[in-house]
C-alpha cells in the first residue's frame, strides 16, 4: 500500500499556520480542527516546519506562560522529513516509530499535499484487519467473502 491510498480516503486538506503566527493561535487552530499538529507554512503550500501539541507542552514546561505570545516558528520543527505519495506505507510506519514522528507531511515537487498521522496508519491497519477477519470467518463457514 502507498501513501496515495491513504490519502485518497483520508483527502489532501492540510491545515496549516505561518510562522509568524502565534502560539496562542496556533493552539486556536489545533482545537478547531481537532489535530495535534500542523505545518509551519509561509504560503499553504511549501514546507517550512511542522509544529505539534508535544511542541507547545515542552514550551510551556521549559518557558511557562509566555511562550504563548511567541511565534510558531520559536518552537516548530524546522528540518521536516517529507515523504511522496508513492512512499510505502511500511515505510512511512518504519519511519514514524523510528523517528516518533505523529506527522508526516506529503509533498509532490515541493508542493505540500496531504498529511499523514499515527491516526491515519492505525486507521488502516484496523480496517485491514477487520477484512482479514471477515475472509477467515468466510473461510470458516464457508461462506467465502
Amino acid at each position: 500500500m502507498r501513501i496515495s491510498d491513504i490519502l485518497r480516503v483520508k483527502g489532501g486538506q492540510v491545515v496549516t499556520v505561518e510562522p509568524d503566527a502565534s502560539i496562542e493561535r496556533l493552539l486556536a487552530v489545533l482545537a478547531e480542527h481537532g489535530i495535534g499538529a500542523a505545518v509551519v507554512s509561509r504560503d499553504g503550500s511549501v514546507v517550512d516546519g511542522i509544529v505539534s501539541e508535544r511542541d507547545v507542552v515542552r514550551a510551556l514546561a521549559a518557558r511557562g506562560a509566555a511562550v504563548l505570545t511567541e511565534p510558531v516558528s520559536a518552537i516548530a520543527t524546522a528540518q521536516v522529513r517529507t515523504v511522496s505519495p508513492e512512499a510505502q506505507l511500511e515505510d512511512v510506519e518504519r519511519l514514524m516509530t523510528e523517528r516518533r514522528f505523529r506527522h508526516v507531511p506529503v509533498v509532490v515537487d515541493g508542493a505540500l499535499r496531504g498529511v499523514v498521522s499515527i491516526g491515519d496508519v492505525v486507521k488502516n491497519r484496523i480496517g485491514e484487519l477487520e477484512d482479514e477477519r471477515s475472509t477467515l470467518a468466510g473461510y470458516i463457514t464457508g461462506e467465502r467473502v
